[in-house]
């Protein structure tokens, strides 16, 4: 099962400058600037590793983010403890012609980036995405296989157009999840409340970091510096 496609940010970034700053206006792509007053849905981004879980009807399989990726043992032995194949077959009963199913996520928690404020004492599984051969599942679909298998779904934040939420990022929102109710958020994932596809048939998906916005440069800025 492939790895999770690369979400961009919602603004190109000015590569030749220090830090790379994201410039507010100079949108990724002409589909995003397009559909920047649709209502999009936010959810939390959270700050770990990238696991995918994938069942083939028989076994269970735990791995990073590509196949060569590294994970540590006691995170992935967390993980593991919360699949089992009976479980899964619960949760999937028909197995897909064209392909395996694979749930992404993240690993996080105690030991992972900062997780110790989401989990103080153990690691865990957060789903955020579901595939099913060759089909994305709804939200919907995957709150209920998220409670079939009695695992956390990463959480909605809220509705937004895309402008407004670059300014609710902005300002800074605590994590919906974390142990630490005073732990910043680390930004938003954003998919249109009905879900498209790109020209060339790639998901319509962006991410917002928080981080981004103490550096960021405004397009004015950045036209001024190109032109210096």
């Amino acid at each position: 099962m492939k790895k999770y496609h690369k979400i961009n940010t919602i603004y190109k970034r000015a590569m030749e400058l220090p830090n790379s700053p994201v410039v507010e206006g100079l949108w990724v792509s002409p589909e995003i600037e397009m559909l920047k007053d649709i209502a999009w849905t936010g959810t939390e981004k959270i700050d770990g590793t990238n696991v995918r879980i994938i069942f083939d009807g028989t076994t269970v399989e735990v791995k990073g983010k590509s196949d060569k990726s590294s994970m540590p043992e006691f995170l992935r032995a967390d993980i593991e403890a919360m699949f089992s194949p009976e479980k899964m077959g619960e949760a999937f009963p028909d197995i897909p012609e064209d392909g395996a199913i694979c749930l992404y996520g993240e690993g996080y928690g105690k030991r992972i980036q900062k997780g110790g404020n989401y989990i103080p004492d153990k690691t865990s599984f957060i789903l955020f995405d579901i595939r099913v051969g060759s089909w994305w599942l709804t939200r919907e679909s995957i709150e209920n296989i998220a409670k079939i298998l009695g695992i956390e779904i990463v959480p909605i934040v809220g509705e937004f157009t895309l402008e407004s939420a670059v300014e609710f990022v902005r300002k800074g929102f605590t994590s919906l999840i974390a142990h630490n109710k005073e732990y910043p958020a680390e930004g938003l994932i954003l998919k249109p409340k009905v879900e498209l596809l790109s020209r060339g048939a790639q998901r319509i998906i962006v991410k917002i970091k928080t981080g981004d916005f103490r550096k960021s440069i405004t397009l004015e800025e950045y036209d001024s510096k190109a032109e210096s």
